[in-house]
Formats: structure tokens, C-alpha cells, sequence
């Protein structure tokens, strides 16, 4: 090997490990740039993409996984995942239809019930978790089908339609309504998801609960010899994240206008393709707050830039998993700096 081929062969190995270095860095810069890459190429190859009504109904439609994705997040941060949190808000959501409109229980406290209902599936899980030691992946897997049995059973399969909310209870469809800020249409979903992530991007990133869920994630057993309770954090987390899907359940509400045991049964997964996507490590410990947020909208946006550009859905689903893959593909890349 010549000594030109060796310089060659130093200089990509040195540019290399600078881009990791930077990226162990800024983390969140790898949605960025994904999502930047994203935006532009559709803008190119989809007819109307870049249209105010097509960029309004992205955010419309990752305004309930968005929401979802900053309570999952929560929990992946610590290391753990949370696969019951569809099923934790559509429990949520069934409750506060049943008491508003088929109870006649005033709307506010059918409203909070419901929020009450996932603060109390959080506390569940996270008791589960702590006390027990039970797996997270296991443990959420086991009350992922607890609460949807209850869905079923207090739904009694049925769907509350949108005019009998409409006639008793439309402070539930609230998140569903809209204003025009130019010739965007912003509903207030849109805004709920957006102060949801801002609420937990100063608890994670001002705060010492903040540092503390980090330091779970990042070693268990490091922190707890730090002098962090570590079981009283990993239940507050998991109590958070209930209050989010509580939030998401009337939130979902307002996007699909009634109350159905089968709506968003997608959405678990879609949380977590959120979440991985944006960057946020499966590993726990590291990512920004920002990223699931980053993350749904990546989703949204080769959705329907690939569906303007008439592709089958099967295709979105192919191109989905495949931005999968690649993002923990980019995340074990970048965690080899840290070994």
C-alpha cells in the first residue's frame, strides 16, 4: 500500500470519526438533517407538497403520535418501553366519552377522570416495574392487553358517534377545532403536542429530575450509588407518561371526532418508530426531547409526500421501515464513541 493510499485511507478515517464525534455531540442533528433532506426532495418530486394546507395536514396528522411519542420517549430515556401506551389513551378516551355522553357526568369532570384514569395506568406499570423488578418490555406487554380487555369492556365494543358529542359533550372535540395563522390551518391538538414537548424540555433539561431520569438511563446502578432513587424516579416517569397518554386520549378525541375501541390501533408502534427515528437511543440515556417530536413529522412527511406522488401504501410502509432500521443503524454507530 502506497503512502498516498494510507494518507487517503487516515483522512476518511479522521473525517469519519469527526462526524461521529459530532453527532455523539448534537444528537438530534441527525433527524434535523433527515428531515431538511426530506422536505426538500418532496418539494421537488410531489406536486403540492409544499402547499400551506399539505404542510397543515402533516401536523394535523402527527398531532395525536406526537403527543403519544413524548410519553414513550420518556420511558426509553430510562432505558425501558412502553408498549401499552395506545392502549393506555384509547382506555382514557373511552372513559371520558362514556361518563360525558352516555352518563351525563359533567364534561370537565368526565375530562378528568379520563386524565385521572392515565395517571393511575401509569402508576401501574411503574409499581409493576419497580417493586417487582419486572422487565418493562414484559411488564407493558402484560398490560398492554389488561387495558385494551377494559377498552372492550367498558365500550361495550361500541363507538360513540360524533353527533352524540356533539349534542352533549363538544368540549371533548376541543383539540379537534382550528384557527388560521396565514394560510396555515393550526388546530389545537397541534398546539397540545407542541407544549407537551416544551413542558418535558425544561423538566429534562432544567431540572434535577431531569438529570436523574438521564442518569437512569445512561447506568441504573451507577446512579443509584450517586445517591438517586432510582425506583421513586422510573415511577414518576412512568406516572408521566399515563398523564401524557390521558392528554393524547382527548386530543385523539378532537382528530377522529367520536370515541371508538378500535380507533389508533396503530399508534403504539407508530410512537416508537417516532422515537427511534428521532434519534432518541433504545439504549436509554441519550437523545433530546426534541427528537420524537422531529421524528413524527419525518413519518408524516415521506407519508404524504410519497402518497402525493402516488405511491402504493405498501411503498410507505417499505420506505417507513426502512428509515427504521437505518436510525438505529446511525445510533449504534454513534454510541461506539462513547464505548
Amino acid at each position: 500500500m502506497t503512502e498516498a493510499t494510507v494518507a487517503r485511507f487516515e483522512h476518511r478515517r479522521t473525517t469519519a470519526e469527526s462526524i461521529q464525534h459530532f453527532l455523539h455531540r448534537f444528537p438530534t442533528m441527525v433527524p434535523v438533517i433527515v428531515l431538511i433532506v426530506s422536505v426538500a426532495g418532496f418539494a421537488l418530486a410531489a406536486p403540492n407538497f409544499m402547499s400551506a394546507f399539505n404542510l397543515s395536514l402533516i401536523l394535523q396528522q402527527v398531532a395525536v403520535v406526537g403527543t403519544l411519542a413524548a410519553a414513550q420517549s420518556l420511558v426509553i430515556l430510562t432505558a425501558g418501553i412502553d408498549l401499552s401506551v395506545s392502549a393506555v389513551m384509547v382506555l382514557c378516551s373511552v372513559i371520558m366519552g362514556k361518563l360525558a355522553v352516555e352518563m351525563g357526568v359533567p364534561v370537565p369532570i368526565a375530562i378528568a377522570a379520563g386524565i385521572a384514569a392515565g395517571l393511575g395506568t401509569g402508576w401501574v406499570n411503574g409499581t409493576l416495574v419497580t417493586r417487582l423488578r419486572l422487565p418493562p418490555f414484559i411488564t407493558t406487554l402484560g398490560t398492554l392487553n389488561i387495558f385494551i380487555a377494559l377498552v372492550y369492556y367498558l365500550s361495550g365494543r361500541n363507538t360513540i358517534r360524533s353527533q352524540d358529542i356533539d349534542a352533549s359533550a363538544p368540549l371533548l372535540k376541543l383539540f379537534g377545532q382550528n384557527f388560521r395563522l396565514g394560510g396555515f390551518v393550526i388546530t389545537y391538538g397541534v398546539l397540545l403536542m407542541l407544549a407537551v414537548f416544551a413542558v418535558l424540555y425544561v423538566a429534562l433539561n432544567m431540572t434535577a429530575w431531569g438529570k436523574r431520569v438521564y442518569a437512569i438511563g445512561d447506568d441504573a446502578e451507577a446512579a443509584a450509588l450517586a445517591g438517586i432513587r432510582v425506583n421513586r424516579v422510573l415511577l414518576s416517569v412512568y406516572v408521566t407518561a399515563g398523564l401524557i397518554c390521558g392528554l393524547a386520549a382527548w386530543s385523539s378525541i378532537g382528530r377522529v371526532g367520536s370515541v371508538s375501541p378500535t380507533s389508533f390501533v396503530e399508534a403504539n408502534l407508530e410512537s416508537i418508530t417516532a422515537v427511534v427515528i428521532g434519534g432518541i437511543s433504545l439504549f436509554g440515556g441519550r437523545g433530546s426531547i426534541a427528537a420524537p417530536l422531529i421524528g413524527a413529522i419525518i413519518v408524516g412527511v415521506f407519508n404524504s409526500g410519497l402518497r402525493l406522488m402516488g405511491v402504493d401504501v405498501l411503498w410507505q410502509l417499505f420506505a417507513t421501515g426502512w428509515l427504521i432500521i437505518i436510525a438505529v443503524a446511525v445510533d449504534q454507530w454513534i454510541r461506539k464513541i462513547a464505548s
